[in-house]
């Protein structure tokens, strides 16, 4: 019999987790944790998902989709409405577009966070 494992939590390292953090609840709508603070910060979802944020010194970016600082984690993000309005709000937000998009942009878009991780939005 498999193990049995539910995923509680995942974590980024980052130069300034308040900075990404808010990020993520601007994109999201992910509530802050109340203990939060400048080394470590963190959302949660109504069905217990912890998203947290921990300050690393002499962080390093992934140079996606290079390997000279591999990416770590690829999170991918399902969205039910256009694309393309999801596009614009996460590059208002301060997300970046890499020019190398694997999948159809139809499908799937590649974007990385402020702190330069890499995600998907992915149309439901």
């Amino acid at each position: 019999m498999p193990l049995q494992m539910k995923l509680d939590a995942i974590t980024l390292d980052c130069p300034d987790p308040q900075a990404l953090a808010a990020f993520y609840q601007q994109a999201t709508g992910l509530e802050p944790h109340p203990k939060s603070d400048a080394d470590f910060a963190g959302l949660n979802r109504e069905d217990g998902l912890f998203l947290g944020f921990q300050r690393v010194d002499d962080y390093r970016a992934p140079s996606w989709p290079g390997q000279t600082v591999p990416q770590q984690l690829h999170i991918c993000f399902n969205v039910g409405g256009d694309l393309d309005e999801a596009e614009a709000q996460l590059l208002e937000l301060g997300a970046g577009k890499p020019e190398h998009q694997p999948h159809d942009e139809a499908r799937a878009r590649v974007f990385t966070d402020p702190a330069g991780h890499p995600f998907c939005l992915v149309k439901s």
